[in-house]
């Protein structure tokens, strides 16, 4: 009965016990029976399990058939109608999306899509099932049958600058296809809302009677977060609404870290101690520590051949050479010879204890910097 052993997403193996076990549960939410097909109709047992990596709650079981399908009762409450038409217009007033181009995954018979039609946006539909498709066409919405990580992508009308998986994602066998077919249809600065049933909530209200077939994800807060970043999105913002039933999530694609301002500062702190070096007038300088951090500014710096030894209390790195640059690594008994007149500590958090260290043994006889988090502090007599 349990088809799946390891986790849809992250793919480590399913704990070994299933969380659950629900017996004769309904095969599926929609499709009911009918006085033709109620003599085939059966119960099927539910099992849930829990991924060993991310955590994530699913069902074992199989999707249901019709699980690319988007079908709405949401469509006759007249309260949902409300809530969603005041949501997306101040979604799209936060995300500066008037005009612009988005796209709704799965979007029915346009419940949704029409109002975010009403909201100024330039909104298009993808969905599954054709008669959803024609009724969605006949009411003017631009809407193309198909199902995203099947279809060839790019999408004709893309690229969007936003889209909407509305409590269909925890339906889909595979999110991690869907999502990355979304990625192929996204401009480089897109956001998406991804709302699915709040799984916390089930836990916290005792909801035993929320599982069901169509349902193969139960995501808490934690795990949807982790799932979306799995996928290459950033969180903008996580919250529940509609009575905590719903987890509400704005994303947007991962970019790039810009690390040019460490270039810049690398540049800062290498022009500051050539300076300094500068202003030694020929003095022997030697620099204390021979951790990785010292080796790193060294190589930056291109400060090798300015520098007459390494200073480092660990015997085990004494009477070797810095990597790269082959400066001699000593002992810092070297001092008490008297030839070393400078000596610049590069030995992060221990900076101040080496320092005290050389006020004690050496005095004022040896002149002092210190490798700071923010440039070279020249210590005064």
């Amino acid at each position: 009965m349990n088809n799946q052993t390891s986790c849809r997403v992250c793919h480590s193996p399913f704990f070994s016990e299933p969380l659950l076990l629900l017996k004769d549960m309904p095969c599926a939410a929609q499709n009911f029976p009918d006085t033709t097909t109620i003599a085939s109709d059966h119960g099927q047992d539910l099992e849930l399990s829990q991924c060993q990596g991310c955590g994530l709650i699913q069902l074992g079981n199989p999707p249901v058939e019709y699980h690319r399908d988007v079908i709405r009762a949401s469509a006759f409450s007249e309260e949902m109608q409300g809530f969603r038409r005041d949501q997306f217009h101040q979604f799209v007033t936060d995300y500066g999306l008037l005009n612009e181009k988005v796209i709704e995954i799965g979007c029915g018979k346009g419940e949704y899509l029409s109002l975010l039609v009403e909201s100024g946006t330039d909104a298009f539909g993808i969905e599954h099932l054709a008669e959803s498709v024609e009724f969605c066409q006949a009411s003017n919405l631009k809407v193309v049958e198909g199902y995203l990580p099947e279809t060839n992508t790019p999408l004709e009308a893309g690229p969007f600058k936003a889209f909407f998986i509305m409590n269909f994602f925890e339906h889909l066998p595979d999110p991690n296809a869907m999502l990355k077919a979304m990625t192929a249809n996204l401009t480089e600065d897109g956001i998406g809302l991804i709302e699915v049933p709040n799984f916390d909530m089930i836990l916290q209200q005792n909801l035993f009677s929320e599982f069901i077939n169509d349902h193969l994800f139960y995501f808490t807060e934690d795990t949807l977060r982790s799932t979306l970043n799995y996928n290459g999105f950033e969180i903008i913002e996580c919250k529940s609404i509609w009575h905590d039933y719903i987890l509400s999530t704005v994303v947007r694609r991962k970019q790039p870290k810009d690390l040019t301002y460490l270039t810049t500062f690398q540049n800062k702190i290498g022009n500051e101690i050539h300076q300094f070096l500068d202003e030694q007038q020929g003095k022997k300088v030697a620099i204390w520590g021979a951790g990785h951090q010292a080796l790193a500014v060294i190589s930056l710096a291109k400060i090798s051949t300015r520098i007459e030894v390494v200073l480092d209390s660990a015997p085990f790195k004494q009477n070797k050479f810095t990597p790269a640059t082959h400066i001699p690594i000593v002992s810092p008994d070297e001092l008490d010879k008297g030839e070393l007149e400078v000596v610049i500590i590069m030995a992060a958090s221990y900076s101040d204890e080496v320092h005290r260290t050389i006020k004690e043994r050496w005095g004022t006889g040896v002149s002092v910097a210190i490798l700071r988090n923010y440039g070279l502090e020249v210590i005064g007599d």
